[in-house]
């Protein structure tokens, strides 16, 4: 069952070019994907963001397929939608451990990734998380890689260090300054 509870939900970046980003998809349950889909689609067009489409085998493989199209294409982001549910072996544990782990490695690279892989116990779960007129999960994923796209283009805007000063502004007073009078 879903929940009633709200949550505060940032307004969509805006942007003076529009962002590139590149949905990944893995349609094992084909109906949810196309919602997440078209959520996604809908949350970027509302940005003003250009959006590719691809689709992958499954979960796994989404992690990968970002991480080439990072180093190979000209992205500003990733969408990563997919749908795993639990089954009857510890595969459904795997899948979620090892999609999410690819995921937030490459985050930590600095690439913009919104993570849109449903984990779920049933399918009722997924299609109301996948649903763009109820939670919406896709279109979640897409603002947050937007979120990410606006925060790098800000921080690649800057000209100064980000809290730090270049190491040769900390001569200690007294200490020869490097140069030579040779």
């Amino acid at each position: 069952m879903a929940s009633s509870e709200t949550h505060h939900i940032l307004d969509l970046p805006t942007f003076d070019g529009a962002p590139r980003l590149l949905i990944v998809v893995a349609p094992y349950y084909k109906d949810i994907a196309d919602n997440l889909v078209a959520g996604a689609r809908a949350m970027a067009k509302q940005a003003g963001a250009y959006v590719d489409l691809i689709e992958v085998p499954g979960a796994l493989e989404i992690p990968t397929a970002i991480a080439m199209a990072a180093r190979m294409a000209d992205y500003d982001g990733f969408v990563a939608l997919g749908c795993v549910i639990r089954g009857e072996t510890t595969h459904y544990d795997t899948v979620c451990n090892d999609s999410s782990r690819g995921l937030t490695l490459l985050g930590l690279e600095g690439i913009c990734i919104g993570n849109g892989i449903l984990t779920v116990e049933n399918y009722d779960q997924a299609a109301v998380r996948a649903d763009p007129e109820d939670q919406n999960k896709g279109g979640g994923a897409a603002a947050a890689a937007l979120h990410l796209i606006s925060l790098s283009r800000k921080w690649a805007r800057r000209t100064k260090g980000i809290g730090f000063k270049p190491a040769e502004s900390f001569r200690i007073a007294g200490e020869p300054d490097g140069s030579s009078n040779a």
